[in-house]
Parts: C-alpha cells; structure tokens; sequence
C-alpha cells in the first residue's frame, strides 16, 4: 500500500538523516521516479522535506522533526521474531512488514540508542544456509505459515522418500535448519512428524480449522525428533587413524559428530595419528563418507566396515590402473 511506503520513507529520512532518491529506492524496493512522487506527496501532507542538488546532495527533514506514527500493527510486530534473518522473513512473505517494524522501533528510541542499534546492525549478520548448497526452492511456504499462523488444515500431496502421498494435515510449527524449511505437523491418528517443505508438491487450505495441542512446544519437539532422527541414522560406530590434517576435516565433514570424535580422540603417536570413533550411517553410506577423508585415514574397525572400504579402493584402483 502506498500510506505504508510513504510511512517508511518518513522513518527512513528521520532514522538516517540525508539519504539520495537512487538510496530510497533501493530501500523500499521502487523505481526512483515512484521516490519522486512519494516525497511530493509527503510535502503536500505537511511534511517538512527538504532537496539538495549536487553530489553531497538528497533529501533531508527539517532539523528537529520527528513523527510519532511508531505504533506496531498486528503483522509488524508478529515479524519481529524474525528480525536477525531478513531473508528467512523474505522467504515467509514478511520483508516488507519486518522491515517497516524495524525503521518504527528505531524511530521510537531515543537517538543514543538508535545509533547504538545501526551500529549492531552494520556489525553483525547472521546467515543461516549451509556452505556450499543452493537453498531449497520452496514455493509453498507463504502458505504453510499462513496455515500455521492461523490453525488451518492443508491437503498436500508431498514427494517422500517411498513415492508420493497425500496427506491431510494440521500445521502447528515452521523450523529453518541449515538453510532447509522443515513443517512440523499431525495427520490422522498420528503424533507430530516432520515434513520437508520443498518436497511439498501440491497444497491446498481446507475450510476447517483445528484446535492446537495443548502444552506443544516447538522448540522442544524439534530437540527430540533431531534426537531420534541421529540415533535413527548412526548405526555403526567407526574406529579410525587419522592424520593431523584429517583431524580438521572430521568436523567439516561430519559436523557435530565429527568434532566430537575429534574432542574424545586418543593421543597423537610418533607421526602424529591419532585414533578416534566416528558414528557412521549404514555401511553402504559410511564408505562413501570415509572416503571423502582420501588417505588422511584408516578405517580400523568393524572388520566388515574396513573390507568393504579396502573393497571400493581396490576396485577404484583397477579401474584407474588403466588408460581411458
């Protein structure tokens, strides 16, 4: 709506002072030429702006004015949860609302404190994806957090590990995980399960609505089910000799088991080794992931573990023992 716009470019102008039309447009995502009518219109309405040509130029307000349009509507203070990751809040449909919330609570603060806030904010940012990896696309999103929000059944038809299935579910949380949109939700006759929300393929809102669980608790729920989830995938434990430079990559490429691996290793030998147990997944998916290590170690343990790697190193040998 344009009122919204014209509003946060009021707060824009008094919580930064001096900013150029190319700056304002950037800003509030808008051609310069709509900055240019907007700010007209602000004068029209009273509001005292002020242009200066020239490099060191742009649009200011009149020394001493400050509005008191700072209240919170319903949206923007809902959004403030999701103030430290503006593009989880762009991804749920709320950049622009979150954005909005912000200019009005720092336009609201007195100016040491308004400052001090700037400061954080050019200081510190958190990304929350994972290195390496293009983050899901995830068109059904805006929808599943309205459903969440607003406790409404949906009909997906979802893309599982076994084929696709249709489900009828009631939404009751949202967690981002390392770039990955997860839905925590209860179908028929279940307890709350976990459901990828980029293999959601269809989705449709029901016209019924669904009370709540009493006492659920996102947080904890999520705690427990990535519990399960660990003990579920770790099958195996692997006894390995490491290198000193395999030792930096175990948490790289293992994560938290790794670096604990890593922390409860025994004590290097005289080339520097060291031998540590590593939770690995089945033993079709622990070679693989071994092998990631090259010969920086040495899988000692279970017996049928390390055949089956001396197996595909053997056979990788062979195949580039030869010409192409």
């Amino acid at each position: 709506m344009r009122a919204d716009r014209l509003l946060s470019l009021l707060l824009l102008l008094q919580n930064r002072g001096r900013m150029t039309a190319p700056e304002l447009a950037a800003e509030l995502e808008v051609s310069v030429r709509t900055v240019y009518r907007d700010v007209e219109a602000l004068s029209a309405s009273g509001v005292p702006v002020s242009a200066e040509r020239g490099p060191d130029g742009g649009y200011h307000l009149l020394e001493g004015y400050r509005t008191r349009l700072t209240g919170l509507t319903d949206d923007e203070a809902g959004a403030l949860f999701l103030v430290g990751t503006p593009a989880a809040a762009q991804d749920l449909g709320l950049g622009a609302v979150l954005a909005t919330a912000q200019l009005k609570l720092q336009a609201a603060l007195p100016a040491g404190l308004a400052a001090r806030t700037r400061r954080i904010q050019d200081r510190f940012h958190l990304d929350a994806p994972a290195w390496f990896r293009d983050a899901d696309p995830v068109p059904h999103l805006a929808a599943v957090a309205r459903a969440v929000w607003e406790q409404q059944t949906l009909h997906v038809r979802y893309g599982g590990w076994h084929g696709e299935i249709s489900r009828e579910l009631r939404p009751l949380g949202i967690v981002l995980k390392a770039g990955i949109w997860y839905l925590t939700a209860m179908a028929d006759g279940e307890t709350a399960r976990t459901y990828r929300i980029s293999r959601i393929l269809e989705l449709e809102a029901a016209s019924d609505f669904f009370e709540r669980p009493a006492g659920f608790d996102l947080a904890a729920h999520w705690q427990e089910s990535t519990r399960r989830l660990e003990a579920a995938l770790y099958k195996e434990t692997a006894r390995l000799r490491i290198s000193p430079r395999a030792r930096k990559m175990l948490p790289m490429q293992f994560g938290a088991a790794g670096t604990e691996a890593v922390e409860r290793a025994g004590p290097p030998d005289r080339e520097g080794w060291s031998e540590v147990e590593l939770p690995v997944e089945t033993q079709a998916v622990a070679v693989g992931d071994l092998l990631r290590l090259g010969d920086e170690a040495e899988v000692l343990g279970p017996p049928e573990l390390r055949q089956a790697v001396a197996g595909t190193v053997t056979a990788l040998a062979a195949r580039y023992g030869t010409p192409a």
